[in-house]
């Protein structure tokens, strides 16, 4: 019989469908593996911004997280916004207790706007229970400089700050560029193991249709890892996915606000 690559999707619903668990299932098909899911919260968004949110109680994500693991298993788990230090907590004892082997965690912690989307001790959960239970994570500038506690600075190398996350959590980072100005996109991806820096580059693409990028990346490369590919090939295939499902999305208009990516690019006749 064949078998399924299986992801195990941790996030929020987002009702318009351009981020959040339902950016996450479509990167995930896109990109080959099979999705199932533990829905931390509810949202009411839509391309102009979030409306209300709605956290699912920590017993229901437990019971959740259960189910998808005694019966469907998962070869990666992708994890995204985790909203309460409770919810931290109970996603941090499962992934102790079932030990997947691949964890990718997108820490969302910064609103496009600026504004921090999780409490002090929140954070500080994520950081001393999840992050360094996961292979790889993949901030934006902003959660990076909270994560370092230090603000970017034009006179250091873009790598140096991926080096420096690696070292202080003690997993590999791709930090991605997309907060940076320039011609081109040029993630840094810094294996922890082998000391390995990756430099991921794209042409810098010019469009609001980028609802949901950070979900999409992190759930494409713990697809691709849960097929087996090296850290290096999943987040080079990660990279080249996103870059193509923005240059395709970029012809659409969905909503009066920053729409989606395309995910689906490669069906188009």
């Amino acid at each position: 019989m064949k078998t399924y690559p299986k992801l195990l999707i941790i996030a929020g619903s987002d009702s318009g469908g351009g981020a959040g668990i339902q950016a996450d299932i479509k990167s995930a098909g896109a990109c080959g593996a099979y999705s199932a899911t533990v829905i931390t919260a509810i949202t009411a968004q839509n391309t102009l911004g979030v409306n209300a949110i709605e956290g699912v109680s920590p017993q229901m994500i437990a019971n959740q997280f259960t189910a998808v693991m005694e019966d469907i298993g998962a070869d990666a788990v992708k994890i995204g916004m985790l909203h309460s230090k409770e919810v931290i907590e109970e996603v941090a004892k499962h992934l102790q207790h079932y030990k997947p082997k691949h964890i990718v965690i997108d820490p969302v912690m910064v609103a496009t706007s600026g504004d921090r989307l999780l409490q002090e001790d929140a954070i500080q959960a994520l950081m001393d229970q999840i992050i360094p239970q996961a292979e790889v994570m993949t901030p934006n500038v902003p959660e990076m400089e909270l994560l370092l506690g230090e603000n970017i600075k034009n006179s250091m190398e873009f790598s140096e700050y991926a080096k420096a996350l690696a070292e202080k959590f003690k997993v590999s980072v791709l930090l991605k560029a997309g907060h940076l100005k320039g011609d081109k996109s040029v993630d840094i991806l810094f294996n922890v193991k082998t000391k390995q820096i990756t430099k991921l580059s794209s042409p810098r693409i010019t469009t609001k249709n980028t609802h949901g990028t950070g979900c999409s990346l992190s759930s494409a490369l713990a697809s691709y890892l849960a097929q087996g590919f090296s850290l290096e090939e999943a987040s080079q295939k990660a990279k080249t996915f996103i870059y193509q499902a923005i240059k395709a999305g970029g012809d659409y208009k969905i909503g009066k606000g920053s729409g989606p990516i395309h995910h689906f690019y490669k069906l188009e006749g």
